[in-house]
C-alpha cells in the first residue's frame, strides 16, 4: 500500500490478486445467513476468525504472556455448579435488572473494546445501535475511532462511557466535558492499567500501529478480501478522532495514535480519584477493581458502582479471575454498591452464576465484538440474543422464574 495508507497492503498487491476481492463483494449476504445460524459464543469467534487477518484476530484473542489469565477466567466459571429446583411455575420468566434508578431487558451489557474500529469500521456505533434494541447498557471504549459525541448520541440513557484517564489531566476534563455534552451520565474509569503489559503474541506477530509491511502479512491480508477492500476503501488506518483534537488538527492517523501512546496508560492514585469524583457529576464506576479493601476505600472516595475485571485477561497473566474475586467484593461493599462484573462471560448461564455471587449486571466484550466483526450491527445484536435466550432457558430449567431472586443457594456449596 502507498504511505498514505500507513503499509499494510497496497493498491497493486491487490490488483495482483482480484479474484478474492470480487468474490466478497459479489458474496455479501453469506455473513448474514451465516450468523443467523450462529448458536454459541464460538459460532461467533469462528466467523470473525473467518473475516480477519491472523494479526487482528490474534489481537483480540490473545493476552499477555502466558495467556493463563484469559484461560483462567472461563475455567473458574467451570468451577462452579447450579443446583436445580423443581415443581417451580415457570411459565413466565423476567430477566430484567435495575441499577441506578434505571431497568435494563437483560442483565449482559457490552464491555468497553478498544480500537474496534480497525477491525470493522463503524463498530462502535452498530455496538451501540445493538444494545439500544436489546436494552442493555453498552460501555463506549475511551481507546475507540469514532467520534465520543458521534456514538455517545445514538443512546446517550444506555452509552456509558469508558475514561483512560490521560496523564494530562485537562485532556481528561475535556472528554467528561464531551461525554456530558452528549448526554452520557455514566463514567467508568478504568483502573486496572497503570503500565503497558507484555502482550507477548501481539509482538510476535509485529502488531503495531500503525502496522508494518511484512510479506507474511501482506500474504495474509490479501486471503481476508472483504477485510482489506473495507480498509481501503475506507482511506487505510482509521483516525482514533475522540483524540485528534489533542493531537492537533494537522495530526494523521499515525499521529494520533502515537500521541494516546503518550498519554496512556497512565498510573493513578487515590488522590486521582477523588479529582474524578469531584469533576463527574454523574454516577462514577470504577473498573478493575478485584480486592475487597480496594472497593471498600473506593466505595469511601464516593464511587456509584464497581465493575469487578480483570480486562479479559489483558493485563495480569497471573492475577485471579474475575468470577473468583466476585464474591469478596460483594461481600465487602454489596449492599452499599453497586457491584458488577466482566472478563469471561461467554454463556447465558454464566450471567446466571454471576448473579448467584452477588454481581447485579454483567457485561461480555469478546462475544458482541465477534458478533460485529462478522457481520455488524446484526452481528452484535446476535450475540445480545443468545445471552438473553440462554438465560431465559436456564431461569426455567434451575427453577428460579425471576433473575433478580438468583442467590448461592442455587450454586453447590464449594468443596
Amino acid at each position: 500500500m502507498s504511505s498514505s495508507h500507513d503499509g499494510i497492503v497496497s493498491r497493486q498487491q491487490v490488483a495482483r490478486d482480484p479474484l478474492h476481492l470480487r468474490q466478497s463483494i459479489l458474496r455479501p449476504g453469506l455473513a448474514s445467513r451465516d450468523i443467523e445460524r450462529a448458536l454459541s459464543f464460538d459460532d461467533l469467534r469462528r466467523l470473525a476468525q473467518r473475516r480477519l487477518p491472523r494479526i487482528l484476530f490474534e489481537l483480540v484473542e490473545g493476552g499477555v504472556e502466558d495467556e493463563i489469565g484469559v484461560v483462567r477466567n472461563t475455567q473458574d466459571f467451570e468451577r462452579h455448579v447450579i443446583v436445580p429446583r423443581f415443581l417451580v411455575d415457570v411459565a413466565e420468566r423476567d430477566q430484567t435488572v435495575s441499577v441506578f434508578g434505571r431497568r435494563f431487558a437483560s442483565p449482559v451489557g457490552i464491555a468497553p473494546t478498544g480500537i474496534a474500529g480497525l477491525l470493522r469500521r463503524g463498530s462502535e456505533s452498530m455496538l451501540a445501535r445493538a444494545a439500544k434494541h436489546a436494552d442493555v447498557p453498552f460501555i463506549l471504549s475511551g481507546a475507540c475511532m469514532e467520534q465520543l459525541e458521534t456514538v455517545g448520541a445514538i443512546d446517550p440513557e444506555r452509552t456509558w462511557y469508558q475514561l483512560y484517564a490521560a496523564r494530562d489531566f485537562e485532556v481528561s476534563r475535556d472528554m467528561m466535558r464531551r461525554a456530558l455534552q452528549t448526554g452520557i451520565r455514566t463514567l467508568v474509569l478504568t483502573v486496572d492499567g497503570p503500565v503497558y503489559p507484555k502482550r507477548e503474541r501481539d509482538m510476535r506477530n509485529g502488531f503495531g500501529l500503525p502496522m508494518k509491511l511484512r510479506p507474511r502479512i501482506v500474504a495474509d491480508v490479501l486471503r481476508h478480501p472483504a477485510w482489506l477492500f473495507e480498509y481501503l476503501s475506507n482511506g487505510g488506518l482509521p483516525m482514533m478522532q475522540p483524540w485528534q483534537k489533542y493531537a492537533g488538527n494537522d495530526a494523521t492517523a499515525k499521529d494520533v495514535f502515537a500521541y494516546f501512546r503518550t498519554q496512556s496508560p497512565s498510573i493513578q492514585t487515590w488522590t486521582d480519584l477523588d479529582h474524578f469524583r469531584d469533576a463527574w457529576p454523574g454516577q462514577l464506576i470504577v473498573k478493575g477493581i478485584q480486592h475487597p479493601d480496594d472497593a471498600r476505600r473506593a466505595v469511601e472516595a464516593g464511587v456509584d458502582g464497581i465493575i469487578v475485571s480483570n480486562h479479559g485477561g489483558k493485563v495480569l497473566d497471573r492475577g485471579c479471575s474475575a468470577i473468583a474475586a466476585l464474591s469478596g467484593v460483594v461481600d465487602a461493599v454489596g449492599e452499599r454498591t453497586v457491584v458488577m462484573m466482566d472478563s469471561g462471560i461467554r454463556r447465558g448461564s454464566d450471567a446466571i452464576i454471576a448473579r448467584c455471587l452477588g454481581a447485579q449486571l454483567v457485561f461480555a466484550g469478546r462475544a458482541p465484538l465477534y458478533g460485529v466483526i462478522a457481520a455488524g450491527e446484526r452481528g452484535a445484536a446476535k450475540a445480545l440474543e443468545l445471552f438473553r435466550s440462554e438465560i431465559h432457558t436456564t431461569l426455567a430449567l434451575i427453577g428460579c422464574p425471576y433473575f433478580s431472586d438468583l442467590s448461592d443457594a442455587f450454586l453447590l456449596p464449594a468443596t
